[in-house]
């Protein structure tokens, strides 16, 4: 469980195939990769912000497939998809198409860009799930819903009422690395979203009882985060933890960020 890749070969504690055959067809998928890289235009190029392009999407949506992988292990329950009386096997199914499409609305907008996203994600939605056998037309709308949940709550303001929502909020906010904010700082960007990232220098995602050697009764989900200057206590601190805050697993994460640069320890170390 220590990979930090999701794997569409490896053995998972949950119903994969329906996901595994949803990924492939996103990669192939000319509207949505288009999308990808077109709404990193108003966020980058636009607004000299960080990172909303597909690099960003394919963190997060493996983050966020790994969070699910690791609470499942954990015998954690999902309740979006199974309340609309779909199958476990459509939870990751969810993960995957809300990571996917969150930011779309960037395209309209950097600004409330989540609501944005609704309506262009419901389009999309229509023509792509059709595509597959096991969604007739009421399977569909039910999917249809908890990933435009999901999209939605991954805003702040809004509050998630699933745990599949509560991963793509805290997956989004996970992908905090200084590879994201690599163009802004080059262009001279130095606002708090680009400096405090380019002090984050690596993230993982470990099972729970991988902390201090323990087991038994540790989280599912333990998230490792190295900083190389006190700047990446806004990322942690104020970023990831309004996204942790009511997402239906906040007491199933715990997050540990140590300052490993020995010449700045004016923060040595967060726990959340």
């Amino acid at each position: 469980m220590s990979v930090q890749q999701y794997d569409p070969d490896a053995e998972h504690p949950f119903p994969d195939e329906r996901v595994n055959e949803v990924l492939e067809v996103i990669e192939s998928d000319t509207e949505i990769q288009t999308y990808l890289r077109a709404q990193n235009v108003n966020a980058v190029t636009r607004k000299r912000y960080n990172d909303h392009g597909a690099k960003h999407i394919e963190i997060v949506r493996n983050r966020a497939l790994r969070l699910y992988e690791l609470l499942k292990h954990g015998g954690i329950e999902f309740n979006g998809a199974s309340q609309q009386g779909l199958d476990e096997a459509d939870e990751p199914v969810i993960i995957a198409l809300a990571a996917t499409i969150h930011d779309i609305g960037h395209v309209v907008h950097r600004d409330d860009h989540a609501y944005y996203s609704i309506p262009l994600a419901a389009d999309l939605l229509d023509r792509l799930l059709p595509q597959f056998d096991y969604y007739g037309t009421e399977e569909a709308v039910r999917v249809k819903a908890e990933v435009l949940h999901a999209i939605l709550c991954h805003h702040t303001e809004e509050t998630p009422l699933t745990r599949e929502a509560g991963v793509i909020r805290v997956a989004d906010a996970l992908d905090m690395e200084r590879g994201r904010s690599r163009i802004p700082y080059e262009e001279g960007g130095r606002g708090i979203n680009t400096l405090s990232s380019q002090a984050i220098s690596n993230v993982e995602l470990k099972p729970g009882g991988e902390a201090d050697g323990h087991d038994g009764d540790a989280m599912p989900v333990l998230v490792e985060i190295e900083m190389v200057n006190a700047a990446g206590v806004y990322q942690v601190d104020n970023l990831l933890k309004a996204k942790l805050h009511d997402s239906l697993i906040e007491d199933l994460v715990r997050i540990v960020a140590i300052n490993t640069k020995s010449d700045d320890q004016l923060v040595e170390r967060i726990e959340l």
